[in-house]
């Protein structure tokens, strides 16, 4: 019991929204940013839910774990920190790769972050809002920079973009009538 409590004391719930942008805000070249490379594992997952990341130098590895099956908005996710040596053994894994630039961008008292994808997934721009509950996550109002919410659309998650390009995500994109930014 004691290994189950330690396991749980270092999970957070994430409470998020996903939405493909419209276009890039006013501004956004003046936010903070974060350039952002992300290993995913296993190699050859349909989805993987294994991440280890180098965020401006800070590394760590991630999994995530659906709250409710089905809902892709509320999950936990298990943090643990890594020095820049486990990073770089990590690394060596036969994985899957995404870049990105993640921007903080000020909206409405909250933070929208804006991922600006490179590499193979160029052009395509994805906005996360992050919620204390689900109270405020059902009451929060698309922005106007912001084309559809994509959140339960599972060709979306990171674990599955990671061995995708915007080529092989046309349909996706087409049906919901987003256009290449950048």
């Amino acid at each position: 019991e004691a290994e189950t409590a330690t396991f749980l004391a270092c999970q957070e719930l994430e409470i998020e929204r996903t939405y493909l942008a419209k276009y890039l805000p006013e501004g956004l070249s003046s936010c903070e940013f974060k350039d952002i490379e992300d290993w995913y594992l296993p190699k050859g997952a349909p989805h993987c839910y294994l991440r280890i990341r180098n965020s401006n130098g800070s590394f760590v590895m991630t999994k995530k774990e659906e709250v409710l099956a089905g809902d892709a908005s509320t999950h936990f996710e298990h943090n643990i920190k890594l020095s820049n040596e486990e990073y770089q053994s990590l690394k060596t894994a036969d994985s899957y790769i995404l870049k990105k630039r993640r921007y903080l961008y000020p909206y409405q008292g909250r933070t929208a972050e804006i991922a600006v994808f490179s590499g193979d997934l160029q052009g395509l721009v994805l906005i996360e809002f992050e919620f204390e509950n689900k109270e405020d996550f059902l009451n929060f109002s698309m922005p106007d920079f912001c084309l559809v919410d994509v959140t339960q659309e599972e060709c979306f998650a990171g674990g599955v973009l990671c061995h995708e390009s915007i080529d092989s995500l046309k349909e996706d994109l087409d049906k919901f009538g987003y256009k290449i930014i950048g």
